[in-house]
C-alpha cells in the first residue's frame, strides 16, 4: 500500500516541476514533506493531551480547569518536547499554510513559516531551506504541490508517522537522484551500497561517522539496521560533515524527521581542510566520498598529520579520504567501510601504489570487494568497497578477504541494478564467518566469489587489492557430455546461425538494390 501511495505522489510532484530543474525543485517538495510532518505530529500530541488534561487517571488531569486553563496549558512547549515533538507555531501550522495555498504571496508565507519553526526549535536553525518566494515555478504551481502533500496522511501514531515520513522522504530522495543523473549522486548514494556496508560494519553501539554525508543515508541505514536487530538507535551517536550546504540541510532534516540526535558540525564545511571533528575517534566510519576529485588539495594540508602512510597525490584524493577515515578511527577496536573508484584498488601513480603497500603491511586492509557497476546514478563506472580495520581478529592477523561481487546484481531498469537482500546477506554472512563469527558455518573459500589472502601473496602482486586477481575462477559443473560430442553439436549450431546470416545478407543487398543503393 505505501509503495503505491509512494509511486502516486511521485508521479503527481514530478508532473507538477513543469520545467524546473530538479536538483531546485527536490528542496522545495522535501520541504514541505518535512513541515507537514513535523505539523501532523504536532497536532497528534496536542489532541492526546486534550485527551489525558480530561482523564482523571491520567498524570497530566486537570481538575476543574476552565477552557481557557487548558488552552494555556497546551500552549506549554515542555509537553512536546518530551515526546520529541518540534513545536510549532499557528501561523506555521499545515492548515495556515495550506489555507493560503492559493494566495500569490504563497512562497514568501512559507518561508515565513519556516524561519518561525527554526526560531522555535533550536536543534532545526539554519537547516530549512527558505527558497520558497524565489521559486521559479509557474503560477498555481506551489499552491498544486502543497494540495498534494496535504493528501500524505502520517495519522495519530507517532512511530507509525515517522516511519511513513523517512520512506517517503527516502523514495523522493532516490527518485530525484534518478532524475538528476551525474549530479544526484552527490547527495545521494543508492541503498544497496549502503545497506551493504552496514550490514558488514554491523554497527550496533558507539559513534558512526561520515565525513562525506550527503543527505545522511549512512546514518538512517544504520539505524534501520539497529532496530532490525533488536537494539536501539540511542545506542549510536551520529557524526557527520558535508562541504554542500543545500545537501548538509536535506541531510540535518532527514535525520531530525527521524528524531535523531546528530553532530554535524558547526556549518558546511570541507573536510580536509576545515575538519570539524578533529578530536573524533568513531567506532564506525561508513562513506561514499566523492570519486578521484582533482581539486581537493589546499598549501595547509602539507604534512598532516593524517597522512600516516604518505603525503596524498594532490591531483586525486582518494588516498587522502581513506587516511583520513583512518585517522579517525578509535584505536584497537574502530572499523571502516568506504565506497571508492576501481582504479584506487590498483592505482601506482604518484604515490598511491606506496600508501597502498604501506597501508596493506601495516595490516589495515581487512576487506576488499568488488562491485558491478551500474549500480549508481552518477557513473556508470564499477566500484569498490574498502574494508578498514585499526585491529583485526587474532586468527586473521595477516590476511585480506577478498570477495568478488561484480556478478551478483540484479537490473531493476535499463540502466540500473542493485544488489538484492539474500545477496548483501550473503556478503555479510561471508565477512562474519572469516572474522570467527561462531553462529555461523566456519568460513572457506569459494572459487570465483571469496578468498583469504596472506600479505605475503599480495604483495607478490604488487599489493594490488583487486580481488578478481585473487579468487581465480568459477568453479563450472562437469555435464558429463563428452568433448567431442559436445564441440559436434556446437559447431553444427554455430554452421545453421552462419547460414541464416548469409541468408539475411543476401535479402538486404536484394532490397538495398532495388532501391537504387546497390553494392
Amino acid at each position: 500500500m505505501l509503495a503505491d501511495i509512494k509511486k502516486t505522489l511521485w508521479a503527481t510532484a514530478d508532473k507538477l516541476r513543469a520545467n524546473m530543474d530538479a536538483a531546485e525543485y527536490k528542496h522545495l517538495v522535501l520541504g514541505l514533506i518535512f513541515v507537514k510532518y513535523i505539523s501532523d505530529t504536532f497536532a497528534a500530541r496536542r489532541a492526546e493531551l486534550v485527551t489525558r488534561f480530561a482523564d482523571p487517571a491520567d498524570e497530566y488531569y486537570f481538575a476543574d480547569a476552565s477552557p481557557d486553563d487548558l488552552a494555556a496549558e497546551l500552549e506549554d512547549r515542555d509537553y512536546y518536547k518530551a515526546a520529541n515533538v518540534f513545536w510549532v507555531s499557528e501561523d506555521a501550522r499545515w492548515e495556515s499554510i495550506r489555507a493560503a495555498a492559493k494566495q500569490t504571496d504563497i512562497g514568501k508565507r512559507i518561508d515565513d513559516a519556516l524561519t518561525l519553526i527554526e526560531t522555535e526549535n533550536a536543534s532545526l536553525k539554519n537547516i530549512l531551506d527558505k527558497r520558497y518566494a524565489r521559486a521559479q515555478l509557474p503560477d498555481g504551481k506551489l499552491g498544486e504541490l502543497i494540495d498534494l502533500v496535504s493528501t500524505i496522511g502520517f495519522g495519530q501514531d507517532a512511530a507509525v508517522a515517522r516511519d511513513v515520513l523517512g520512506q517517503v522522504y527516502e523514495y523522493f530522495l532516490g527518485m530525484f537522484a534518478n532524475a538528476e543523473g551525474k549530479r544526484g549522486g552527490q547527495f545521494y548514494t543508492p541503498r544497496s551500497i549502503v545497506k551493504t556496508l552496514v550490514s558488514v560494519l554491523a554497527p550496533h553501539h558507539g559513534k558512526v561517522y561520515d565525513p562525506c554525508c550527503g543527505s545522511g543515508g549512512m546514518f538512517v541505514q544504520s539505524e534501520e539496521f539497529i532496530e532490525s536487530h533488536g537494539g536501539k538507535p540511542g545506542n549510536v551517536s551520529i557524526y557527520g560533515q558535508e562541504a554542500n550546504p543545500t545537501t548538509w540541510r536535506l541531510a540535518a532534516m532527514n535525520l531530525a524527521i527521524r528524531g535523531l540526535d546528530f553532530d554535524l558540525g558547526r556549518e558546511p564545511a570541507d573536510s580536509f581542510v576545515h575538519d570539524q571533528h578533529k578530536d573524533l575517534r568513531a567506532d564506525f566510519v561508513l562513506a561514499n566520498p566523492p570519486f578521484n576529485i582533482s581539486d581537493w588539495w589546499h598549501g595547509s594540508l602539507e604534512g598532516d598529520a593524517r597522512w600516516v602512510y604518505g603525503d596524498p597525490p594532490q591531483g586525486n584524493a582518494n588516498y587522502a579520504w581513506l587516511q583520513h577515515m583512518l585517522h579517525h578511527l578509535k584505536p584497537d577496536t574502530g572499523r571502516a567501510g568506504i565506497v571508492l573508484a576501481n582504479g584506487s584498488m590498483s592505482s601506482s601513480q604518484n604515490g598511491e601504489a606506496q600508501i597502498r603497500a604501506a597501508m596493506v603491511e601495516d595490516d589495515v586492509v581487512e576487506v576488499m570487494v568488488a562491485l558491478p557497476g551500474q549500480l549508481f546514478f552518477n557513473t556508470q563506472i564499477p566500484a569498490c568497497l574498502w574494508f578498514l580495520a585499526k585491529k583485526k581478529a587474532l586468527a586473521r592477523k595477516g590476511e585480506v578477504l577478498f570477495i568478488d561481487a561484480r556478478k551478483l546484481a540484479t537490473m531493476i531498469s535499463r540502466v540500473q541494478c542493485e544488489f538484492t537482500d539474500a545477496v548483501i546477506d550473503r556478503i555479510a554472512n561471508t565477512v562474519a564467518a572469516w572474522r570467527g563469527d561462531a553462529s555461523l558455518p566456519a568460513y572457506e573459500d569459494i572459487a570465483g566469489f571469496c578468498r583469504s589472502v596472506k600479505l605475503e601473496e599480495i604483495a607478490q602482486h604488487g599489493h594490488v587489492l583487486t580481488p578478481g586477481r585473487y579468487v581465480g575462477a568459477e568453479a563450472v559443473e562437469d555435464d558429463d557430455e563428452a568433448f567431442a560430442e559436445k564441440m559436434q553439436k556446437l559447431t553444427e549450431t554455430l554452421g545453421e546461425q552462419m547460414a541464416k546470416g548469409a541468408e539475411l545478407d543476401a535479402l538486404i543487398r536484394k532490397k538495398l538494390g532495388g532501391l537504387g543503393y546497390e553494392f
